[in-house]
């Protein structure tokens, strides 16, 4: 099957359209699949595929009628052909996947996984290569660089994948299933624009775990920073703390509860890091006051102030009657990825992403230990937050 450019790819896409739902989305249609798609052989999905938790079984019906085109950078796996197949099967998005196409196709026929609808792409083969090559000398021109081999530098699948996302060719990006997290990171860093309010670039991840007693108000938790800086100063953490929030007020609908986590609650130890942790809380405070932002930010705390309510109204009685915190922000790298790891594989909750904060576009990082279902999740997190973006898109240029 040779490649097509943005617009062929379209048009191979045309069957997925349906009247009802052509104008949900422009020029991003959304897609209706045939009967026989929808429901198709079963593919061991209670194996790869458990039943949707309270976050995923919102994103999902979100995703029916609002689908996004996500990139797979790492395509060359049988868990993202999977997760491809399974998106297809629920309308949820348009799955498309770098790599070599003769090995992806094999490796799904040797499996018996559907590939309809499924887009490979080759990016040493692209039809869209020179227009990243031109655009990417453009802009390193603009910011007095030069580049030696700009084609073989767009061709590496991160970077492409970043590119295609960043000039609308994607609305969302994941990578990191088959490869280390800074490769994933630098190029999209590099590739997409940065949101300029953001000081620098963070990892936020999203934990669902209705099992565990006190795990956020719904059993939802995000948790920054996870994955980029190894130790933010106070405009950084009070920025954490803001996105971070924000990101939780689009997916739980309501205000949500941010804790700047530390070892000392309220002035209860005086070490330079607790201190830290109450002046990005005051700073973070005053920076949603004036953007007139709908969150709740505490700190510093413990984190079972944060959390249970009897600790808190024990340790903490200002703060008694308050819900459990959905947002921590944890003081330094160490920290939220330690916590991170723990609350997975011993707490045994599901997490998805990390999302990379700070960039104009969607795209998130996920370890190559990712199940099926966390990529699935994954990509209905980055769809969600394409429609969000999508959303102000539309909003901004109507002014």
């Amino acid at each position: 099957m040779p490649d097509f450019s943005l617009a062929e790819r379209h048009i191979v896409l045309l069957p997925w359209r349906t009247s009802a739902l052509v104008a949900a989305m422009d020029p991003f249609f959304p897609i209706s699949l045939p009967h026989t798609l929808t429901n198709p052989t079963p593919m061991s999905n209670n194996t790869y595929f458990p039943e949707p938790n309270p976050l995923t079984a919102k994103l999902y019906q979100n995703l029916k009628r609002h689908p996004k085109r996500i990139v797979f950078a790492d395509g060359e796996d049988i868990r993202v052909l999977r997760v491809a197949a399974r998106m297809v099967a629920m309308e949820i998005g348009i799955p498309i996947l770098l790599g070599n196409r003769a090995s992806i196709r094999k490796l799904a026929g040797d499996e018996g996984i559907p590939m309809t609808f499924v887009n490979v792409i080759e990016p040493d083969k692209s039809s869209e290569l020179d227009l990243f090559c031109s655009r990417l000398c453009k802009v390193a021109r603009f910011q007095g660089r030069d580049i030696a081999n700009p084609c073989e530098l767009v061709a590496r699948p991160h970077n492409f994948a970043a590119m295609m996302v960043q000039y609308g060719h994607a609305d969302g990006m994941i990578a990191g299933n088959t490869s280390l997290p800074s490769p994933v990171f630098r190029a999209v860093m590099t590739m997409i624009k940065p949101v300029k309010s953001v000081p620098k670039v963070f990892g936020a991840g999203i934990l669902v775990a209705p099992h565990l007693r006190n795990f956020g108000r719904e059993g939802i938790l995000f948790v920054a920073d996870c994955g980029v800086i190894p130790d933010p100063d106070v405009p950084q953490l009070a920025s954490i703390a803001i996105e971070t929030g924000k990101l939780a007020r689009h997916f739980l609908g309501r205000t949500p509860r941010v804790a700047m986590l530390s070892h000392s609650t309220k002035g209860s130890s005086g070490t330079e890091s607790a201190k830290k942790m109450a002046a990005a809380a005051t700073l973070a405070r005053k920076l949603a006051q004036d953007a007139f932002l709908d969150l709740d930010i505490s700190g510093e705390l413990q984190a079972d102030v944060a959390l249970d309510a009897a600790a808190s109204e024990i340790k903490c009685p200002e703060s008694s009657g308050c819900d459990s915190a959905d947002v921590l922000v944890f003081p330094n790298l160490d920290a939220g990825h330690i916590s991170l790891k723990l609350l997975q594989h011993v707490g045994g909750a599901q997490s998805y992403g990390q999302l990379v904060m700070g960039l104009a576009k969607p795209t998130a990082q996920v370890p190559v230990t990712a199940t099926e279902e966390t990529l699935l999740g994954t990509a209905a997190v980055v769809g969600t937050v394409a429609i969000k973006y999508h959303d102000l898109y539309l909003e901004k240029h109507r002014k």
